[in-house]
Parts: structure tokens; C-alpha cells; sequence
């Protein structure tokens, strides 16, 4: 056999005689590798998620909200002004040319009835552009038009949601039903969104004309939002520019003062989930390198412990004619193995909470092949790091102080 091949088989044996042992050293190793593995694969698809959902708002999406208010210094939050109005929206949709489609949205709850079944839902007013700005096809039938807004029909378009709950199986196009006790005639259904960021049902909800809604459900002369699409990704900024130019000079706010309305990009969106998601990805690595030290210093408290039981044995090898660098080899074999076996072991359990994540939260995970390299890679690093110190000290052992030892 040979000499590296020697040194293998007698670390290999020494960690075997006392497995409990081992096994415990390396549990550092393995819940730092498990959680690095884990945090970029969740991160990277809780990342990927938000995107998607962000995504599904509406191709270069912009929502301008009524913003806040302050009455004798004290300021009211988001959505306490309500100046937003219609006029608003015949201003944007003739002097914003970098908006290509442009809706008003009002937005309640409500009973929905549909013979002797009912449920609670979202109820949109939306104006004609809506599916548009929303990038929201329908999947059967038709979405009402602009001739049903003007003249505040009742009809109306149903979410997936509301469909399996009050049709079931049956094809709701055609049918009728009620909400707030006032008849609905359904025209088409929508293709269906999933979950929203915030984890809310997008396609819990009905979708009726603007004018309906706000005249005879909700009974106001508000509008709650203005939903609107850039004619393309390079212009959304100067959408939300021209935008806010507009807004301030129609609500008459002066320079200097607050705005009474607040306008989101759906890259700002992005960028906040993005930013969320990078906060939790830092505190998960913290304590994915806390573990990986508490692992280090295990396996170097450990391997002192193995020199000193071992004075003897390390005599005797010395006496026959091992030299230091052979027994400092040993030693160094023995960490890295702990750490490596640690490491693969870590990987798998990982890739296990990725899968367990994926299956219970439903998010996506993406597995990262340079996340495993780089465990991995870690995990060798500190057997070597932290295997070095209590090798050399058995190297520099003495043969007949080690040979007396008892």
C-alpha cells in the first residue's frame, strides 16, 4: 500500500472507532452546508416569484393611488385623499403620450349569489383598457365594452375563483347573478393569475364596468385607482414623469408641496421585492456562517482531543519511522474528512428543504450547481482551516515524550 494510501486508511479508521463522535463534530458542518444550499435555492426562487407575480400586474405597469393627507399636522396615510377622478383620466389618456392604455379602477367586497350557492369576493370596476393594462386575456367569452361602461350595464366578467365556487363545473357565460341582490348577466371568464405578492387569490374576483360599480354598488364619485400601461419598457419612466407633471398641475399643488398622490412602477415594485428577499437571503447566510464556524471550531476542539488520546499511538508511528509532515498529514486527512462528509451530507438535506419549501409553500426553487460547488468548497476549506493547528501539534510531538505518556 501506499504511503497516501496508508495515511487514508488509518485516519479513516481512527474517525470509525468513535462514529458517535464524528458524527456530532460534523453536525456543524452539516447544518451550515444545509442552510447555504437551502438559502440560495429558496431565495433564488422566492426571488423568481415575486418577479413572476409582479410580472403578472400588466406589461410596463403603473397604478397611481390617492395619496396622503395632513390636517393640523397630522398626516393621515396612503389612500385618505381621494382627489383622483375621472377628469383625471380623460387627461392622461389625451395628454400622456407615452400611455398607451389607461383605466379607472374602483374596487369592493360583495355577496356574489348564483342560485342556492354564494360567495364573498373582490368586486373591480374597471373601464374597457382594463385586461390590457392588466395583460389579463379572457379565457371564454367575451370582457364587456365600452358602450356597457358608458351606460352603466350590468354585466360582468368572473375570476377562476368565483367560477369553481358558484358554477362549479357548469359554463357561467350566459348566466346570472347577484351581487348585492342587483342581476348580473356574465360575459365572459378570465384566464387565471395565481397568487398575488402580498399571497392574496387574483383571481378571487368579478370585473364589471366602472360606471356600474361606482353608481349603483358603491354609490360614490371617487375613483380608488388609475391603472396604466407604458407604450414600452424605455418609456415607463417618462410615463411616470409626465404623469406626476400632469397630476400636480391639475390638483393645483404648489412647488415644494407634497404630492396628493402616489404613483408606483412596476420596476419599483420589483426592486422592493428584490430588496426584501436580499434582507432575508443576508440574515439565513449569517447564520449559515455561524454554523459553519461553531462546525470549525468543533472539529478543532475535537482533533486537540484526538492528540491527546492518541499521544501514545502518534509515539510508536514516530518510533517506526513516520516523520512529522506524515503525522500531520493524518491529523489533516481526519478534519477534512469530517468537513467534506459533513459537507455532502449538508447538501442532501438542503436540497431536502428545498423540496419540502417547494411542496408546502408551493414557490418555486431553483436549484444553483455553483451554491453546491461552493458549499462544498466551504466545508473543505474549514476542515483544512481548523484540522491545520491540532496537526501540526501532533507533528511536533515529541517520540519519547510520547512514548511515556499514560
Amino acid at each position: 500500500m501506499t504511503k497516501t494510501g496508508n495515511i487514508l486508511k488509518v485516519a479513516f479508521r481512527a474517525l470509525a472507532r468513535n462514529k458517535l463522535r464524528s458524527l456530532l463534530t460534523a453536525l456543524g458542518i452539516i447544518i451550515g452546508v444545509a442552510c447555504v444550499v437551502a438559502v440560495v435555492g429558496i431565495g433564488e426562487g422566492a426571488r423568481i416569484q415575486a418577479e413572476n407575480q409582479l410580472r403578472s400586474l400588466g406589461t410596463n405597469f403603473l397604478m397611481v393611488m390617492a395619496g396622503t393627507t395632513t390636517s393640523s399636522g397630522a398626516r393621515a396615510g396612503i389612500g385618505s385623499s381621494s382627489k383622483l377622478s375621472e377628469d383625471d383620466v380623460d387627461a392622461i389618456r389625451k395628454e400622456v403620450s407615452s400611455v398607451s392604455y389607461i383605466s379607472a379602477s374602483i374596487r369592493t367586497v360583495a355577496q356574489v349569489i348564483y342560485g342556492n350557492q354564494n360567495w364573498s369576493t373582490s368586486i373591480q370596476g374597471a373601464q374597457v383598457d382594463w385586461p390590457l393594462v392588466r395583460s389579463w386575456n379572457v379565457a371564454t367569452g367575451q370582457f364587456f365594452t365600452d358602450q356597457d361602461d358608458h351606460a352603466a350595464a350590468k354585466v360582468c366578467v368572473l375570476g377562476q375563483t368565483v367560477v369553481t365556487n358558484l358554477f362549479g363545473d357548469e359554463d357561467p357565460v350566459g348566466q346570472m347573478i347577484r351581487i348585492k341582490n342587483i342581476p348580473f348577466k356574465v360575459t365572459g371568464v378570465l384566464e387565471s393569475k395565481g397568487g398575488s405578492l402580498q399571497g392574496a387569490d387574483q383571481d378571487d374576483l368579478v370585473v364589471a364596468p366602472y360606471e356600474t360599480v361606482r353608481k349603483k354598488i358603491m354609490g360614490t364619485t371617487a375613483v380608488g385607482q388609475i391603472l396604466v400601461s407604458a407604450a414600452s419598457d424605455e418609456l415607463v419612466s417618462r410615463a411616470q414623469d409626465e404623469l406626476t407633471a400632469l397630476l400636480r398641475q391639475r390638483h393645483r399643488i404648489g412647488k415644494g408641496a407634497d404630492d396628493d398622490f402616489i404613483i408606483r412602477s412596476q420596476t419599483e415594485m420589483i426592486q422592493q421585492a428584490e430588496a426584501q428577499s436580499q434582507t432575508m437571503s443576508a440574515l439565513l447566510w449569517s447564520i449559515a456562517g455561524v454554523s459553519l464556524l461553531v462546525g470549525g471550531i468543533g472539529i478543532m476542539n475535537i482533533m486537540l482531543v484526538s492528540v491527546t488520546e492518541r499521544t501514545r499511538e502518534i509515539g510508536v508511528r514516530m518510533a517506526i519511522g513516520a516523520r512529522g509532515r506524515d503525522i500531520q498529514a493524518q491529523f489533516l486527512v481526519e478534519a477534512v474528512a469530517l468537513s467534506l462528509t459533513g459537507g455532502a451530507v449538508g447538501i442532501a438535506v438542503g436540497l431536502g428543504i428545498e423540496r419540502t419549501v417547494a411542496r408546502l409553500v408551493g414557490w418555486p426553487v431553483a436549484v444553483q450547481p455553483s451554491a453546491i460547488t461552493l458549499a462544498f468548497f466551504f466545508s473543505a476549506l474549514v476542515g483544512v482551516g481548523f484540522g491545520f493547528y491540532p496537526a501540526l501539534k501532533a507533528s511536533r510531538l515529541d517520540p519519547i515524550e510520547a512514548l511515556r505518556y499514560e
